[in-house]
């Protein structure tokens, strides 16, 4: 509100706008996401701005695929991923036990003026892959020790950095998800 925002910042909408099928609905879940990137299309910073939409597990309002396995483990008491035998292939011998991953497909959206428009990237993209653009981007270094930012697949493909190239802010109807405005 006061046009004054950090490098990185995260949000999570509150529980009942969180799309969760248990507290939520797809409207309530839509209400927080509209009017949160409506309120940043307006900052000041809007030109240096990227919202990555990410989902934190599966069990919300949107399709579920299966992607491959990049973390193996085979503890029978915590993998259930690959069904009632609860096994999630076989782990290295220094990898850890209880991550077996990736769960099911879940959403990944940038919203930028540097995104590519009605883009569509089919590289393989989790949770971490934020968190790899942020050390990429201010030059930190990886977490180590088999953390997943190591393996996750980059999102600079999303955009287009290109000199004059300028996605136009959309803004929406927080309710019935109509047009508003075009800039």
């Amino acid at each position: 509100e006061n046009d004054n925002i950090p490098s990185v910042s995260f949000l999570k909408a509150p529980y009942y706008q969180t799309g969760h099928t248990k507290a939520s609905d797809p409207i309530s879940e839509q209400k927080f996401l509209v009017d949160t990137i409506n309120k940043l299309q307006n900052i000041s910073q809007w030109n240096n701005t990227a919202i990555v939409i990410a989902y934190d597990d599966t069990g919300g309002w949107y399709d579920h695929q299966m992607p491959s396995i990049v973390m193996q483990s085979n503890d029978p008491k915590y993998d259930a991923l690959a069904g009632p035998d609860g096994l999630c292939g076989t782990p290295d011998e220094d990898d850890y036990l209880d991550r077996c991953g990736y769960g099911g497909r879940v959403p990944f959206v940038i919203i930028s003026p540097w995104a590519k428009v009605n883009y569509i990237d089919h590289q393989l993209t989790d949770q971490t892959s934020i968190l790899r653009f942020i050390e990429d981007n201010w030059d930190l270094g990886r977490i180590g020790d088999n953390s997943f930012d190591e393996k996750a697949g980059q999102i600079l493909n999303m955009f287009n950095f290109t000199k004059g190239h300028y996605a136009e802010k959309l803004f929406l109807n927080s309710i019935d998800g109509t047009i508003v405005n075009k800039e």
